[in-house]
């Protein structure tokens, strides 16, 4: 984990977060490594097939997430919340910020680690999500495509909704 707070620096960049998760990465590793196994074993067993061509599938999917999932960025400035999970990412202009409060819902609920798409309360949002760490949801004033609300992890989240209620005011006023 690196935290800095560099509103003193030139730049207008308040806060930068990287989070990352061990118990996640071995999660994904874990699981892609026990695809390979039994994608192995099924070819040895019974050459190729439909089940083998499956365990490879399912082993190069945990790979990728074992890759991609290993750290979320987090960058707030006054203008906007940039969120870089791997190849995704997703920017929230600070004047479209409704509301922030800290996420309640379990881990069975919003379904793991990783980048998730639910329904909440008839909202639906994107979540960047670790097993972990507290999460952080974003209201949106104005949907992007569906997406009413994001949440992603943070290891500071009264920090971080601290800057996001100020920030907010200050492009209200």
């Amino acid at each position: 984990m690196a935290f800095v707070n560099v509103s003193d620096n030139l730049s207008d960049l308040a806060y930068y977060e990287k989070v990352s998760s061990k118990k996640t990465e071995l999660l994904f590793l874990g699981l892609a490594l026990l695809f390979l196994l039994l994608a192995l074993w099924r070819l040895e067993a019974a050459g190729r097939g439909t089940v083998s061509t499956l365990l490879f599938a399912a082993f190069f999917f945990f790979l990728f997430y074992a890759l991609n999932y290993r750290t979320l960025t987090i960058r707030l400035t006054p203008q906007e919340l940039k969120l870089r999970f791997g190849l995704f990412r997703w920017t929230i202009p600070i004047d479209n910020v409704e509301r922030s409060y800290q996420d309640e819902a379990s881990l069975w609920r919003i379904g793991g680690a990783g980048i998730h798409f639910s329904s909440f309360e008839g909202r639906y949002r994107v979540m960047f999500n670790f097993l972990e760490y507290p999460r952080v949801v974003v209201s949106l004033k104005e949907k992007r495509g569906p997406v009413r609300d994001v949440a992603f992890s943070t290891q500071q989240p009264e920090q971080v909704m601290a800057l996001l209620r100020e920030f907010a005011a200050k492009q209200s006023e």
